[in-house]
């Protein structure tokens, strides 16, 4: 740190001297921690405990921005708690699994007071000063309930605060914003327009029906203590995505990241041109260390789930305005992934979709491809000189079906590996020799992301029943093979995707499954024409299908009696593997 710098935080020390700062920053000096990274520690952990702070910086000593004076951001939000936290929560699971993830689901139920600021690591604690002092003069005016009334739009849906009690709650955020400003020398700005509690936001069109109902089920007047919370977060990584780590990982690279379980790491989606397939680039929360990461040792984690808690203020409990049973609710521990039993006439509606036959796409991406593992040298590391396939490792295929121009042909068409084959065999439906496989090129992928300027060269039907596929020869695809255009526009191929769904669907039987299989990028292109949803951007549409794993897939069913398709679960269970790198015994003689 420069010397300036390190001046500063003397004197913050000196003036801070009889406060309960010292408490926690005294046993981190003692340790031997400068005084800036103590209070980076400090504010990062909650200023909780001096034990925390200690656990961090050890964790984070080969963070290269441990010396880099980035203060973290802070935000006020007022959070009920109690039985309507409870209602409220029920409601996040069950419309997150009937209407899949939307905005609101990256946050906590919660009314926002203020807009996100930040504040040196050294004057956090007038913060929580600022908090108190506001609360304090807000107490006794704070409204015994707060009523909420249901709003709803074509992308909103959410609990409006009504007129007065809104001014005061209003109130108390501009007392804060003030008194955050004297004491700790930050520019926060308190919320001062329509005062909300967001259920939804930027869901399918389709989906707002069931959200409505869901969300009148929710009793607006159930018994809360309201809360006023102080959260912060890491400024750098605002505009990140956020993962979960599921599985342990012992890194085989240098440039590579050690994972537990439970660690979340912020990945940017602009930055990832370094990443092979199936790999990212991230920073470790835990650590603050950069470095590659399988993807399919993470799931993706919610915005807040990375937010430090830092103090709160509590108000006034309101009385129980609703039935008994709310008392029952509220002995539950918040969080309970076991949700109370729906209303009557909700438990019917499900009931009845349950008992109806309903005609559904499962859209799958293909397994694991040579090419995935071996790069794309793939058919030099398989060919003899002479031109003929063997097979250098276990994880090439057995054998190769017979092309006309040989194994020349595949060198733009890769295979499935034998990991991929059997990724396939676990997911099937057991339906090939059922069922007919009816050939469609209009799905396949962008022509734009393959190689060379003519037409893709894949098997042809004779070649497919030679191989003793169940390949239909009689069906009459949208688009043939002949017809895709090489490096066609963005707005081309997902036109033809389009197309090519709209004559599928119509084609088949108005009940059962229809499966359709493809590269990543149909999971998208095939799904959103059925759902009525307007193409992707195009640079968002490359950022999400190069997440698809092998045999990640979407499914539709289409609701007769509203005339639309939904997305819901798939009847298949995901599948989720490491990776197992290449071993060369010669090395390991070497090395030892």
């Amino acid at each position: 740190m420069a010397a300036g710098e390190t001046q500063l935080y003397a004197k913050v020390f000196n003036k801070l001297k009889g406060r309960s700062t010292p408490s926690l920053l005294d046993p981190l000096l003692g340790m031997g921690f400068p005084a800036h990274t103590a209070l980076k520690a400090l504010a990062a952990t909650g200023r909780k405990t001096a034990e925390e702070a200690s656990n961090w910086l050890h964790c984070h000593c080969n963070d290269p921005s441990l010396d880099d004076p980035i203060p973290q951001e802070y935000a006020l939000f007022l959070c009920p708690t109690g039985p309507l936290l409870d209602k409220l929560q029920d409601f996040w699971r069950e419309s997150r699994r009937q209407c899949a993830k939307n905005r609101a689901h990256e946050v906590f139920p919660h009314i926002t007071l203020c807009d996100f600021f930040t504040c040196e690591d050294q004057k956090v604690e007038y913060l929580y000063e600022a908090l108190k002092r506001a609360g304090d003069r807000t107490l006794r005016a704070f409204p015994s309930a707060v009523p909420l009334v249901l709003h709803s739009s074509i992308s909103y849906l959410g609990f409006f605060v009504d007129d007065s009690p809104a001014d005061i709650i209003r109130e108390f955020a501009v007392m804060f914003a003030t008194e955050a400003s004297v004491l700790a020398d930050c520019t926060v700005k308190p919320c001062t327009k329509q005062l909300h509690l967001t259920l939804a936001h930027k869901f399918y069109p389709h989906h707002q029906r069931t959200l409505e109902q869901l969300a009148r089920a929710i009793n607006p007047s159930h018994s809360c203590q309201w809360t006023a919370t102080l959260y912060s977060r890491d400024m750098r990584f605002v505009h990140y995505q956020t993962l979960r780590v599921l599985f342990q990982y012992k890194p085989q690279n240098v440039d590579e990241l050690t994972l537990s379980p439970g660690d979340y790491i912020f990945v940017d989606p602009t930055q990832q041109e370094e990443a092979s397939e199936g790999w990212v680039i991230g920073i470790s929360q835990r650590t603050g260390c950069r470095g590659f990461l399988p993807e399919n040792y993470t799931e993706r984690a919610s915005e807040c789930d990375t937010w430090v808690r830092h103090r709160t203020y509590t108000f006034s409990v309101t009385p129980d305005l609703s039935s008994r049973k709310d008392g029952e609710a509220s002995s539950r521990r918040n969080g309970d992934p076991n949700p109370p039993s729906s209303s009557r006439s909700l438990s019917s509606l499900q009931s009845l979709q349950a008992t109806i036959v309903r005609r559904s796409v499962l859209v799958v991406r293909h397994g694991e491809r040579v090419d995935q593992i071996f790069g794309k040298s793939w058919l030099q590391q398989c060919t003899t000189p002479d031109g003929r396939y063997y097979r250098p490792d276990l994880n090439f295929p057995r054998s190769l079906p017979k092309r006309s121009r040989g194994i020349k042909d595949f060198e733009n068409d890769p295979p499935l590996s034998s990991c991929g084959i059997f990724q396939s065999r676990m997911a099937e439906f057991k339906l090939e020799k059922k069922v007919k496989i009816r050939v469609e090129p209009g799905i396949f992928e962008w022509t734009k992301w393959e190689a060379g300027k003519t037409t893709p060269t894949l098997m042809t039907l004779e070649e497919m029943k030679e191989a003793d596929f169940n390949v239909s020869l009689d069906y009459r695809p949208a688009f043939p093979l002949a017809s895709l255009l090489p490096a066609e526009s963005y707005d081309d191929y997902v036109h033809r995707c389009a197309v090519s769904m709209e004559q599928i669907v119509s084609t088949c039987p108005q009940d059962g499954v229809i499966l359709v299989v493809g590269h990543s990028s149909a999971l998208d292109t095939c799904t959103r024409p059925l759902l009525g949803l307007p193409p992707r951007d195009c640079a968002d549409f490359a950022q999400l299908v190069r997440k698809v794993p092998s045999l990640g897939m979407c499914f539709c069913e289409e609701n007769k009696e509203e005339g639309k398709w939904e997305l819901v679960n798939p009847p298949v269970k995901t599948l989720t593997h490491g990776s197992n790198s290449a071993f060369n015994w010669r090395n390991w003689i070497q090395g030892n």
